[in-house]
């Protein structure tokens, strides 16, 4: 083995001696050795640079690097010789290592103890909820407050934890970078974000009640359950359907049983030759006679078009959801009007042609089919059918209404 194969040998035994955590010493000549040879630079030297010969010189510059290889060579013997004192103060660390562990074993435990307390602590404060007067009876910011009321006990449990070991900075350093990392997972995860501030706002707000009969965007059902993440509705086919809540916040929202009164309406179409007056009385009383249907606001009427399909008549009517089915109740009174109809000989539409062969009628037929001329007795007033419950819907909202202006102090 050639001599810088030994060096190179000796350099990297000591590099694995570093890498079991002990810092070697730097190496001194060993007695006995001779010291390396010194050369002066110096302007003070007796002779200078310019005066040697050039035999001089080159002499100089072997004795140089003849030097340093000898210590570099005697540096890696006392490496090799020093490993043993390498290894020891490896283990000397790592017995001091276990011996302040062992001495912090009673912190330790006594940490896991306040830990647990915590833990504990956090699970009965959030299942008394009323203690702390914030219960809340919506479902889903009562579970929103049991959450924050548990995380906030627990953190505040581990951080005593932690600064009972002294672990204070290593808690502060990573609060510090959980802040930016929180800035890059709201931009990356802006859709759940947004979600979940949704639905803390709707549970908030409370635009409807679970059981309520709600519409979003054309999709429509019975409210089941709001969540983190989406509104979940029971369609009227018995289908589970899931909406995220910030849809739901921001679209338009119908709400079918936030008033308990509704309106129904059907229409019906009778031959161009039949009488609106005579037809439209005949079904108002049919309507009025339905099981369901409210006397307050009454049933009313109007006429759609007249063309030469026949004329088309719509008829409303109002139910009590609480009490009644508004599709059953509409089924009821369109059947009651066909067999007012059939009853009255009111005749729907007929593709039918009729060849006029004379002209001359009796009185009997032109008052029959002919409309009354008279305008005595048409209601033309204004339709006042809602406007009663908008005013006891105003009165029975809590929030302020940002269209009625304040009243001037000065004319109090």
């Amino acid at each position: 083995m050639s001599q810088a194969q030994s060096v190179a040998a000796h350099i990297v035994w000591c590099v694995i001696a570093l890498s079991i955590g002990a810092a070697c010493a730097e190496p001194t000549p060993p007695q006995g050795s001779e010291p390396a040879p010194t050369i002066s630079t110096s302007a003070s030297s007796p002779t200078s640079s310019s005066q040697r010969s050039p035999g001089d010189r080159a002499n100089i510059a072997d004795g140089y690097g003849n030097a340093m290889v000898l210590r570099e060579t005697e540096r890696a013997q006392c490496s090799m010789r020093k490993f043993g004192d390498c290894v020891d103060a490896a283990i000397d660390t790592i017995n001091d290592n276990i011996a302040r562990f062992l001495v912090k074993i009673p912190l330790l435990a006594l940490a896991l103890l306040i830990v647990l307390a915590a833990h504990w602590l956090s699970k009965f404060l959030a299942n008394r909820l009323q203690w702390l007067r914030i219960r809340s009876d919506n479902p889903y910011m009562s579970g929103l407050v049991r959450t924050l009321v548990r995380s906030a006990v627990l953190l505040v449990g581990v951080l005593i934890a932690l600064d009972l070991l002294g672990w204070t900075p290593v808690v502060s350093a990573v609060l510090g970078s959980a802040g930016v990392v929180g800035l890059v997972l709201g931009f990356a995860f802006r859709d759940i974000a947004e979600n979940y501030i949704a639905g803390i706002l709707l549970g908030v707000r409370r635009p409807f009640e679970p059981g309520d009969h709600i519409a979003v965007e054309g999709r429509e059902g019975k409210v089941i359950s709001v969540n983190s993440r989406a509104t979940v509705l029971m369609t009227m086919d018995g289908n589970h359907l899931q909406l995220p809540n910030g849809l739901v916040f921001k679209s338009v929202l119908l709400n079918y049983t936030r008033n308990p009164r509704r309106r129904f309406d059907f229409l019906m179409l009778i031959d161009g030759s039949q009488s609106i007056r005579r037809a439209q009385t005949v079904a108002m009383a049919a309507v009025a006679e339905v099981e369901g249907v409210l006397d307050e606001p009454a049933p009313s009427w109007a006429v759609v078009e007249y063309g030469a399909a026949g004329i088309q008549l719509r008829f409303f009517g109002w139910v009590d959801q609480r009490q009644n089915d508004l599709g059953k109740v509409r089924s009821e009174a369109i059947r009651r009007v066909k067999a007012a109809f059939a009853d009255a000989d009111i005749e729907a539409p007929r593709t039918v042609y009729h060849i006029v062969t004379n002209r001359s009628r009796d009185a009997h037929e032109l008052g029959a089919i002919i409309e009354p001329l008279q305008n005595g007795g048409i209601d033309i007033s204004v339709n006042r059918d809602i406007d009663l419950q908008v005013a006891e819907a105003r009165q029975q909202s809590e929030t302020r209404d940002l269209l009625t202006p304040e009243t001037d102090k000065t004319s109090k």
